[in-house]
């Protein structure tokens, strides 16, 4: 396996792409997964939601990206949406050094990971997203988007629109217009969602809004709510829970399998 560290923005020592690429076969290329870490907009939790993640899409198929992006208000939105926009243009313009597809990236975030997740798949073809990047329309574009326990709205997440904005009092415009099941369009990134009935941090209803948001556009989409997992629980097993049960789940520890079949499909769309 190959591993690269990426600095992203010059003087940024903190925003990087970590590179997670198998050896070399013949005749073999890979797809593309950039995953996006959660933590509130806070922090980024690399350790349980970055290359874990990564490296469990590799069976699947997959050379695996880790994104570390702007927080703990260092720079507010749309710093983040770029920072994905110029990881996107990174892994494109490397296909061939890297053995992927550029035609099938996909990308995947957890809790504020997956808000960031969401964006990359809802706004895209916002202007602030490429704006002085020299990125051709649609080329930041995912093939598909797996938000897992994702922030959807940010009307009930207090401090992550506070970290996201880098102000403690936004304006319900400036809420609203990062809220991303409001923005949901027939241009959107078709999406795969996880998320747990009982979640305690972020409501599922955040991803059933979501996924209505999709239905109502005409998106491809999959929803999976499932019964219990606390929220953080990452692949649901062993290798992220830390001993904590409430983390190991084997209905929720399926997610990259299926979400590895559903990407299978989209591909062939």
């Amino acid at each position: 396996m190959q591993y690269e560290k990426i600095y992203l923005k010059e003087g940024r020592p903190d925003v990087y792409l970590e590179t997670y690429i198998s050896d070399s076969l013949p005749n073999v290329t890979r797809k593309a997964i950039l995953v996006i870490p959660g933590g509130g907009y806070g922090g980024v939790c690399a350790d349980r939601e970055g290359e874990p993640i990564a490296l469990a899409f590799m069976p699947y198929g997959y050379n695996g990206f880790v994104l570390h992006y702007t927080v703990g208000r260092k720079e507010p939105y749309p710093a983040q949406l770029r920072e994905v926009t110029l990881a996107i243009k990174h892994i494109k313009d490397n296909a061939d050094k890297y053995g992927i597809d550029p035609d099938q990236l996909f990308v995947t975030g957890f809790s504020a990971g997956g808000h960031l997740t969401a964006c990359a798949g809802v706004f895209w073809n916002r202007p602030e997203a490429t704006e002085g990047l020299d990125v051709p329309y649609g080329y930041n574009k995912p093939r598909g988007i797996m938000p897992i326990y994702p922030v959807i709205s940010m009307k009930g997440h207090g401090f992550s629109i506070k970290n996201l904005l880098c102000k403690d009092d936004p304006t319900k415009e400036e809420t609203d217009y990062v809220s991303v099941d409001q923005h949901v369009t027939s241009d959107s990134s078709p999406v795969f969602i996880v998320h747990s009935a009982d979640d305690e941090l972020v409501d599922a209803r955040n991803s059933l809004d979501f996924a209505m948001a999709y239905a109502n556009a005409g998106v491809p989409y999959e929803l999976h709510i499932f019964p219990h997992a606390q929220h953080g629980c990452a692949l649901g097993n062993a290798i992220t829970d830390m001993g904590n049960p409430n983390w190991n789940d084997p209905m929720i520890a399926r997610w990259v399998e299926m979400a590895a079949y559903w990407a299978e499909k989209i591909c062939n769309l």
